[in-house]
């Protein structure tokens, strides 16, 4: 009945049925736990089921549903927003809201295009993008992806964009070690923009890390160079901290850690911690005032039927209430320092099957070599490694060869412990292909 996503549909293991949840811990319909390493696609941030989380919105419920916010507005959105530009030290103006990831992404580009359009400045239409970057699965989001199985069969539904090679620090395009680079990784990018800023409209990146396309982490100089050369051009720097936002590399946000402040921001998934769907973008005072104007055709005209509904916007209040008062940031704190031994007994334990290990926040990644196996999302290994985990009661959904765990932020040190001991018996029992 259900057609899953990222599901090859003919020889795919049957889903999992799972019943409830709480804390780090999912459970079946046969009352077996399992430990939710990845967080549920990297949204509950304070475990399942938090008790305030759940009675945020019981109580939203007792008293107002859903009204439309076209013409009207209500309680919790007044107090969300000015709690997420509170948040980010009022370094944005206005908030606006939408549904999931994709969606935030999408009203970001609109507004970056429209922007120059209120201006009159019609040659503004490029977008730069990233190789390994992955934005959602919308139209707009896969434009300004990278080139992967993703997007792949889309290709002529897609605008046009410019491509750039990601930077990894772990696996240098430009074969720099990035203890003494210069962020050279750039270095094509701002060549670019000097020949062309006229045409480019913004630069769209995942911050600090990108996610689905393999856990590729750049150092925040690198994100400190880019907001130079774009600012220096006359481009907007648009980020995606749908991954990344609400403290998930340690900072509340991975754009602070590079001391910088973007012209938009995407915000989603750790948002309401998982317990409902809402999204937000961020967005300057400068680009707001190019809409400030009773003409209608600089009006922006996009909207969502559940466009900043109450219950979503008090799951959202919330999350970010628990975040402050249990110490979010500690917690990741620990994290890291935990993943950072566990990787690293893995590392020593078998340093012929898995190498680029690296962890950032509460993200802790390790690479198979794949021998004569191409290496990517589709990789064979990766949905037998998924069946051994939670053979043993863990689960972790590999990008390919990539094995990444990305826990809910108060995970115990015993779970944690658990979901290395079952990637250890995954890789004792993967064989490299010669």
């Amino acid at each position: 009945m259900i057609w899953h996503p990222y599901t090859i549909q003919l020889d795919s293991d049957p889903p999992l049925k799972i019943v409830s949840a709480k804390g780090e811990f999912l459970y079946d319909e046969n009352g077996k736990e399992y430990i939710d390493a990845i967080s549920s696609w990297w949204v509950s941030i304070h475990g399942h089921n938090h008790p305030k989380l759940v009675e945020a919105v019981k109580k939203q419920l007792d008293s107002l549903d859903h009204v439309l916010l076209a013409g009207f507005t209500h309680p919790p959105a007044l107090e969300l927003a000015h709690e997420l530009l509170e948040f980010t030290d009022w370094n944005f103006r206005k908030v606006v809201y939408s549904d999931n990831g994709s969606t935030a992404l999408e009203i970001m580009l609109k507004i970056a295009l429209q922007y120059f359009r209120n201006q009159g400045r019609e040659k503004k239409k490029v977008f730069i993008n990233f190789s390994y970057s992955y934005h959602g699965d919308t139209i707009g989001a896969m434009s300004v992806g990278g080139d992967s199985v993703f997007n792949r069969v889309f290709q002529s539904l897609l605008f046009q964009t410019k491509n750039f090679p990601s930077p990894a620090c772990h696996d240098c395009p430009v074969s720099k070690s990035p203890h003494s680079c210069a962020e050279d990784c750039l270095d094509e990018l701002e060549a670019y923009l000097s020949a062309h800023s006229e045409e480019v409209v913004g630069v769209v990146m995942e911050p600090l890390i990108a996610g689905a396309g393999g856990m590729l982490f750049h150092k925040p100089s690198v994100l400190t160079k880019l907001r130079e050369i774009t600012e220096r051009h006359d481009v907007l720097l648009l980020l995606d901290e749908v991954f990344t936002g609400f403290g998930r590399t340690g900072a509340n946000f991975a754009y602070q850690k590079a001391g910088i402040r973007p012209d938009m921001v995407a915000l989603a998934k750790g948002l309401t911690a998982g317990i409902l769907p809402l999204a937000v973008t961020l967005v300057r005072e400068e680009i707001y005032k190019e809409f400030l104007s009773s003409e209608p055709m600089k009006a922006f005209y996009h909207g969502h039927t559940m466009t900043g509904y109450p219950p979503g916007c008090a799951s959202a209040l919330a999350s970010l209430r628990i975040y402050k008062e249990e110490n979010r940031l500690a917690d990741v704190k620990q994290l890291e320092s935990y993943l950072e031994e566990g990787w690293a007994k893995l590392r020593a334990e078998f340093p012929d099957k898995i190498k680029n290990t690296r962890v950032l926040g509460s993200v802790g990644v390790g690479e198979l070599f794949t021998g004569k196996v191409q290496p990517g999302y589709v990789n064979p290994f990766s949905r037998e490694f998924r069946r051994i985990c939670q053979e043993k009661g863990v689960i972790l959904r590999p990008l390919g060869n990539v094995i990444y765990i990305t826990p809910p932020y108060n995970i115990s040190k015993s779970s944690l412990d658990k979901v290395f001991q079952a990637i250890r018996e995954g890789l004792a029992a993967y064989k490299i292909q010669d």
